[in-house]
């Protein structure tokens, strides 16, 4: 199943003054280059970028603006080339109405003072300098921005061999593109909550205001009648997709492998109609049978979604599924997982979860395990058994937040080899720099849902930036 593809529009202006350009030959030519420069640098697959030019006047300003909305930009990028006044910056951020990152960016490390000294005609030396004057506008621009409460962000450094820079701008470019693709998600909820689970109690109203997602409430039953529609060929098609993502267990019935497919393949027909991004669900089924067959039956199909980057919760939880969504985007996974046990002897922490894994952050091929009884759940059949991979390792929990609606919640760590609980549901050994107590308390003093997302690899930095343009809070409690 192919991801959705949603582009990044970007607007990009080079902040100048006209005063300058008939004082000094060549000035204006060499900073349109500069900004050149940075729009091939930017540019790439799933991003539109709208170079504006240099914006030199309060007129351009206004005409700027006024273009950033005609060519509906998502994130403005201001190149500040040299000095410029504050004045003629304002016009396009107050027109442009989207989140503003100041560039500020040196042609090089620094300028060459001998050669400059000996340039000998001072105004061709004023007009060198004033191509490395980038950072002298800045603080004039970040106070009026401040006192008129327009936020804004920096990112300082050079136009080439400054990867620092650069890697720092990519960061707030991927997090404009999950804002982006969050607010045109779809989040199917199928089921109802878990009887008495009242932490993972979420207002939809939040979820949609602060995201932008669009919820579609979706009935068991649909899911049901769609089993009844699967041809054999296509229980077929999916049996060899089991068996390349997953390794299957011998004593797996050929009746629950069955059973199974025909599930997932319903459930990739429930996604696609109701063009799902992610899903989160539960149900128990009792008292009438198909359902509960249906449910019973769905964490195979459930697991090959999140792999193919439709996230799917459990225990209908929706601020997980947005946590999993959000990591699976920075290609970190997104598994959902809660505490296991702590093993005090080797200062870890065991966590996991049953339902879906995401099979493409397992340390080894996802094992398919029978049970014959979901703990907690009605009924019994096929569940998946990983461990994530070793290596570093990043937990993400979208909290509700009384002032910002919701905070991301992180915790960097390590994924480490060491013996599981073999019971047939994800689980890892992980650890963190605070210890297990330290990270223990530290999480919950923030009060987080008892689930989470587990990713791979250190986010921290990446997570700020999207928590910044989502406006929400950020909290981080292991680094």
């Amino acid at each position: 199943m192919a991801k959705k593809e949603t582009s990044l529009r970007i607007g990009l202006i080079g902040l100048g003054l006209q005063t300058y350009w008939p004082q000094f030959e060549g000035l204006e030519e060499r900073l349109r280059g500069y900004v050149e420069v940075a729009q091939k640098k930017i540019e790439r697959k799933g991003r539109v970028v709208i170079n504006l030019g240099l914006v030199d006047s309060h007129q351009k300003s206004i005409d700027a603006g006024r273009a950033c909305r005609q060519q509906e930009i998502d994130l403005l990028l201001v190149y500040v080339t040299t000095y410029s006044l504050s004045s003629v910056i304002l016009p396009v951020i107050q027109r442009a109405k989207v989140p503003v990152i100041l560039l500020n960016l040196q042609p090089k490390a620094a300028i060459n003072y001998e050669r400059f000294n000996k340039m000998g005609d001072r105004t061709a030396m004023t007009g060198e300098w004033l191509t490395f004057c980038s950072a002298c506008p800045v603080p004039e621009i970040a106070n009026v921005l401040r006192r008129l409460e327009i936020p804004f962000y920096q990112v300082t450094g050079m136009l080439h061999d400054d990867p620092t820079c650069w890697n720092a701008l990519e960061e707030w470019l991927n997090a404009a593109r999950i804002t982006k693709m969050l607010s045109e998600s779809r989040m199917g909820l199928m089921g109802h909550y878990y009887s008495g689970m009242l932490d993972i109690a979420t207002d939809l109203a939040q979820v949609s205001g602060r995201f932008g997602t669009y919820i579609e409430i979706l009935e068991v039953d649909q899911l049901s009648a769609l089993r009844r529609e699967i041809q054999k060929e296509e229980i077929a098609d999916k049996f060899a997709e089991f068996h390349r993502f997953f390794t299957i267990d011998e004593d797996c019935s050929v009746s629950e492998l069955d059973r199974a497919a025909v599930t997932a393949v319903a459930l990739d027909k429930l996604v696609a109609g109701n063009n799902l991004d992610m899903l989160a669900y539960y149900y128990m089924g009792s008292g009438i049978s198909e359902n509960e067959n249906t449910m019973s039956s769905i964490i195979l199909g459930t697991s090959l979604l999140t792999g193919n980057g439709v996230p799917v919760a459990g225990e209908y939880e929706v601020k997980n599924v947005l946590a999993m969504k959000i990591l699976d985007e920075l290609g970190a996974g997104g598994s959902f997982t809660e505490y296991y046990a702590v093993d005090f002897t080797d200062d870890l922490v065991l966590m996991g979860h049953d339902g879906p894994g995401h099979p493409r952050i397992a340390q080894n091929k996802i094992r398919v395990r029978p049970l014959q009884v979901y703990h907690g759940k009605v009924g019994g059949g096929l569940s998946v058994e990983m461990a994530v991979k070793y290596g570093p390792v990043t937990l993400l929990s979208v909290v509700e937040d009384k002032q910002k609606g919701f905070s991301l919640l992180i915790a960097e760590g390590e994924s480490v080899p060491g013996p599981i609980l073999e019971i047939g549901n994800t689980n890892s050994r992980y650890r963190f720099p605070t210890g297990a107590r330290g990270f223990i308390e530290a999480w919950n003093s923030f009060g987080p849902a008892h689930h989470c997302a587990i990713g791979v690899g250190h986010l921290s930095s990446q997570l700020q930036k999207v928590a910044t343009l989502l406006g929400l809070g950020f909290h981080q409690v292991c680094k």
